[in-house]
């Protein structure tokens, strides 16, 4: 035993290390909820907001806090079963169901690839306004830098960094086009409780684009690389859940104020055409060029962080085939590949990006309900072993299965119109 011990004192440089490794716990913590936030306000949910403002006015506030009310559900049990039995998604899946984890690795692989090029097709409209680059040039550029991040052999940091400084600056520039705009508040907080109309077909979609797919488990699986996992941490897990959850609910409603401003004050926005850029004109009414410029910066934000976090979320899965593979630098690699074939896909395909972002959102909200369903049931009746003996709360678990009921019958009753934002249906 050294002095130090003895003394009762910590060795020297202990408290520095002490203080570096939580601080190497905190940056993957934060990313976490960013990644969340900034993956479910994305370029989907930007396009999404301003159709759906522009068809139904201030009653699109109902969507959102449906939509806040369902992510709430979603996350705060995803999160903390993830965290509590230390495992992602996919193996938690396959542990309860035999073969589930494979079933849902499929499914959001094939919805983060829909969702990844609807971001790559955002990141084309969002320098396209901001520097007047042809859309499929901007795809490009954004699929590329994308990339280039994940190419760096400690990429963590960097997709941590990236995340946060996008993420707050999307909210800063929103704040000031929302304030210029000038939006009928009181109507908003009116509707936002007993909307004049509700559509099933609009919720679905919305809460597709901010929570299905692999936004549902971008910031949980995120949070595993900080350590805190096991039971004896849920409380920190229950705080950055919901900080994640507030950032996204004020993000979206900021957003829908901004576009509602501009849709009260008499201007009709063009949603004639599926090449349609119904964010941009919005943007532009409010502050001219200018405007369009500030949506340019916002939109192509909104489109490489949902590129980080969906190429990221999605590769996260494919350890659901072989962890040995997709582990470390593979896990990297695999996700510059999905990048990689995303972008490949927008550029052979991509023509009308604000349709596919729009039918994106719905597709994610057809598979949320799917993982939904099986959490639900590691919930109810696997938690013994599954979860580590955790005593799973009630309460939670009857916030998820209502989350989970609701999801399943507005996705049946909104397959033919989401199918028809790409005019398949119909």
């Amino acid at each position: 035993m050294t002095e130090a011990q003895q003394s009762g004192t910590a060795a020297p440089g202990a408290g520095e290390r002490a203080k570096s490794f939580a601080k190497r716990r905190r940056g993957p913590i934060i990313g976490a909820i960013f990644l969340m936030a900034t993956s479910a306000i994305g370029p989907g949910f930007i396009t999404q907001t301003a159709t759906f403002t522009a068809q139904l006015g201030a009653a699109f506030a109902f969507a959102i806090l449906v939509s806040v009310l369902i992510d709430f559900a979603v996350q705060m049990n995803i999160w903390r079963m993830v965290t509590v039995a230390g495992k992602r998604a996919g193996d938690i899946a396959n542990e309860a169901v035999p073969y589930a984890g494979h079933v849902l690795a499929v499914l959001i692989v094939v919805g983060g690839l829909a969702f990844n090029i609807g971001n790559i097709a955002g990141g084309g409209l969002g320098l396209n306004a901001l520097l007047g680059l042809d859309p499929k040039l901007g795809g490009l550029i954004t699929g590329l830098l994308a990339i280039g991040i994940f190419l760096f052999k400690k990429a963590g940091p960097i997709v941590d960094a990236v995340v946060l400084i996008l993420g707050i600056g999307m909210i800063v520039l929103t704040i000031v086009v929302a304030i210029m705009a000038a939006p009928p508040i009181g109507d908003a907080l009116r509707q936002t409780f007993v909307p004049d109309e509700i559509s099933f077909a609009t919720i679905t979609t919305i809460v597709g684009g901010t929570v299905g797919g692999y936004i549902t488990y971008a910031g949980a699986h995120r949070y595993l690389d900080s350590g805190n996992t096991g039971p004896e941490h849920v409380k920190s897990v229950h705080r950055a859940s919901v900080n994640g959850i507030l950032v996204t609910g004020i993000m979206r409603y900021v957003l829908f104020l901004a576009i509602l401003g501009v849709v009260a004050s008499g201007v009709t926005l063009d949603l004639s055409t599926q090449a349609s850029n119904p964010a941009g004109q919005a943007f532009g009414a409010v502050l001219g060029d200018a405007g369009l410029r500030i949506f340019g910066a916002i939109f192509w934000a909104a489109a490489i962080s949902s590129v980080i976090g969906a190429a990221y979320t999605s590769a996260t899965f494919l350890s659901t085939f072989s962890k040995r593979i997709f582990a470390g630098w593979g896990l990297q690699l695999a996700t510059v590949a999905f990048i990689a074939v995303s972008l490949v896909v927008y550029l052979l395909v991509g023509t009308a990006p604000a349709a596919i972002l729009v039918f994106v959102g719905g597709f994610n909200g057809l598979i949320l309900p799917i993982g939904l369903s099986i959490f639900m049931y590691i919930g109810w009746f696997r938690s013994k072993d599954v979860l580590r003996g955790y005593r799973y709360p009630k309460w939670l678990l009857v916030l998820g299965t209502l989350a989970t009921l609701l999801s399943f019958s507005m996705g049946a009753a909104s397959i033919g119109p989401i199918f028809e934002f790409l005019g398949i249906g119909g």
